[in-house]
C-alpha cells in the first residue's frame, strides 16, 4: 500500500480550517445562550490550539476570546471572563506581527513583546481593529456596576483580599468594553498589597509601571447656568461648549489635574520586591526608579535595604553616605552609618561624628549613645592585657602610657554612658557599666549609687 504524505502547508490549512469552525461554532452557542455547547466546541478547539494562540489570525483569535470570555461568565467565573474578554481590546492597541515560524505555520504575535520572545526574525508589523467590543456591552455593564460595588464595599470594610481581585475584575471588563482605566488596577495592587498577597501586587505594580501609568487625571467640569450647579463632564463635551461661549448653556469651565502617582508605584514595588526577598528584582527596580527620581530618599533607603540583605555591604555602606545627604536629619541613617563605620578600625573617628550627628538630632537615642559609650571606650580589656603584658616584661613606662591612655578613654566615655542611662533607665548593662567607670574615674559615692542600683536590679531579675 502507497504510504500518503501531506505537505506541511496542507496541514497548517487544515488545522486552521478546524479551529475557524470550532471557534466559530462556539460564538453561535454563546450568543444563543447555549452554555453547554459553546463550552464544548471551545473545548474541542483549545485540545489543538493549547498554548499555541499565536497560530490564530487576529479575527479568529478576537472571536475566541469573545467565545471563551462569555462562556466563563454565564458560568458564574466572572474574573476568569472579564480577563478574557480584555484581551480582545488588546489587539487593537498592540501591533501584530506576522510571519512564518521555522515549520512554515503563519504566526501572529500580539505586541513586540511577544514577537521578541518568539525569535523569529523578518516579522511585519500589522494592525488589527477589533469588532466584537460593542456586542459585550449589555452582558458587561451591569457586571461592571456589581463588581465595583462589591470592590468598594469589601475595601470600605478592610476586607482588601476580597477587594482586589473585584477591582482586577472591574478593570478588566471596562477594559472588554474598550475602557482601558488603569486606575482600577491600581487600586487592584493597592488591596493585594494590603492583603499581604505580594506575589499578586508585585505582578501588577510591575505591570503598571511597564506600561508607563502614571495616575495622571483630569476631570472636567463646568456650572450649570440654570441650575448653578457644577456638573463634571467628558472632554468633548466640555471642548464644545466651551467653544459655544456665550451661546452655552455653561458657564465657569474649570480642569483639575491630578497628582503623578509614578514614585509611589516605584516605592511601593520596590519594597514589597525587598520584603518578598526578591533582592536582585528590587534592585534593577529602584536603580531604574533612582534615575527617574534621584531626590528620592524612600528609594535610596529600600536600595540600601535591599544590599544589605544580599550581602553587598560595601554597597550599603556607600548607599548609606548617600541618605544621610538625601536625609540629613533623620538620626536612624547616621546611627546605621556609625554601626557600619565603627567595624572598621581605619574609620572609627567618622563613626564617632556619625553616632554625635544621630544623638544630636534624636537627643533621646539611647543606643545610639550606647554605642558611642562603647566606641569611645575602645577595647578595654585589650588594653588591661597590654598592661599587664608590658608591666610583667619590666616595661613601666609603656605601662603607664597604656594605663593613663585607658584612664583618658573612660572619662570621655563616662558622659555618654550618663546619657544612655537617662535616657534608658530599665538597661541593667548601662547601670553596670557606669558602676565600673565611677570606680575608675574616683567617684566613690556615684559608685555607691549604682552598685547599689545594680544589686536591686539583679535581685528583681532585670
Amino acid at each position: 500500500m502507497r504510504k500518503i504524505f501531506l505537505s506541511i502547508a496542507l496541514v497548517s490549512t487544515a488545522f486552521a480550517f478546524a479551529q475557524k469552525k470550532e471557534v466559530a461554532a462556539a460564538v453561535k452557542a454563546v450568543d444563543a445562550g447555549d452554555l453547554a455547547a459553546a463550552q464544548s466546541q471551545i473545548s474541542a478547539a483549545e485540545s489543538v490550539i493549547g498554548d499555541k494562540t499565536y497560530l490564530l489570525e487576529p479575527a479568529l483569535l478576537e472571536q475566541y476570546y469573545y467565545a471563551k470570555g462569555l462562556s466563563l461568565l454565564k458560568a458564574g467565573k466572572n474574573s476568569e471572563g472579564a480577563a478574557y474578554l480584555a484581551k480582545m481590546s488588546d489587539l487593537g492597541k498592540n501591533k501584530i506581527y506576522t510571519g512564518r515560524d521555522s515549520s512554515k505555520n503563519r504566526v501572529y504575535f500580539v505586541g513586540k513583546a511577544e514577537a521578541d520572545k518568539s525569535g523569529i526574525q523578518g516579522l511585519k508589523e500589522e494592525t488589527y481593529t477589533p469588532t466584537l467590543s460593542s456586542k459585550i456591552g449589555n452582558t458587561i455593564n451591569p457586571m461592571i456596576e456589581k463588581a465595583n460595588k462589591t470592590a468598594m464595599d469589601a475595601y470600605s470594610a478592610k476586607n482588601y483580599a476580597t477587594a482586589a481581585p473585584k477591582f482586577k475584575e472591574v478593570y478588566d471588563l471596562l477594559k472588554a468594553g474598550g475602557q482601558d482605566n488603569k486606575q482600577y488596577l491600581y487600586y487592584s495592587a493597592l488591596n493585594y498589597a494590603l492583603a499581604d498577597k505580594k506575589t499578586e501586587a508585585i505582578d501588577i505594580y510591575s505591570d503598571l509601571i511597564q506600561s508607563g501609568f502614571t495616575g495622571v487625571q483630569t476631570t472636567y467640569s463646568a456650572t450649570n447656568k440654570k441650575t448653578g450647579e457644577l456638573e463634571p463632564m467628558d472632554k468633548v463635551t466640555w471642548d464644545l461648549n466651551k467653544k459655544l461661549g456665550a451661546t452655552s448653556e455653561y458657564s465657569d469651565f474649570k480642569t483639575q489635574t491630578s497628582p503623578s502617582i509614578e514614585l509611589e508605584l516605584y516605592e511601593t514595588n520596590a519594597a514589597l520586591l525587598v520584603e518578598a526577598g526578591r533582592t536582585d528584582e528590587a534592585l534593577k527596580l529602584i536603580e531604574a526608579g533612582i534615575k527617574k527620581f534621584p531626590s528620592s530618599a524612600k528609594l535610596t533607603e529600600l536600595q540600601g535595604t535591599a544590599y544589605y540583605k544580599s550581602g553587598k555591604m560595601d554597597e550599603f555602606v556607600a548607599n548609606l553616605k548617600v541618605l544621610t545627604q538625601k536625609s540629613p536629619n533623620d538620626a536612624n541613617n547616621w546611627y546605621n552609618l556609625g554601626v557600619l563605620q565603627s567595624k572598621d578600625p581605619a574609620t572609627t573617628a567618622d563613626a564617632e561624628a556619625s553616632y554625635k550627628r544621630a544623638v544630636e538630632l534624636k537627643p533621646d537615642f539611647a543606643q545610639a549613645w550606647q554605642n558611642l559609650t562603647y566606641l569611645t571606650m575602645g577595647d578595654d580589656a585589650k588594653a588591661i592585657d597590654d598592661y599587664n603584658a608590658a608591666r610583667k616584661a619590666g616595661k613601666t613606662e609603656q605601662a603607664n602610657k597604656i594605663i593613663e591612655a585607658r584612664r583618658a578613654r573612660l572619662a570621655a566615655a563616662l558622659p555618654y554612658a550618663e546619657k544612655w542611662y537617662e535616657n534608658d533607665q530599665q538597661s541593667l548593662d548601662a547601670v553596670s557599666l557606669l558602676k565600673g567607670l565611677y570606680m575608675s574615674n574616683k567617684k566613690e559615692a556615684k559608685f555607691q549609687e549604682f552598685k547599689a542600683k545594680e544589686a536591686a536590679m539583679q535581685a528583681a531579675g532585670k
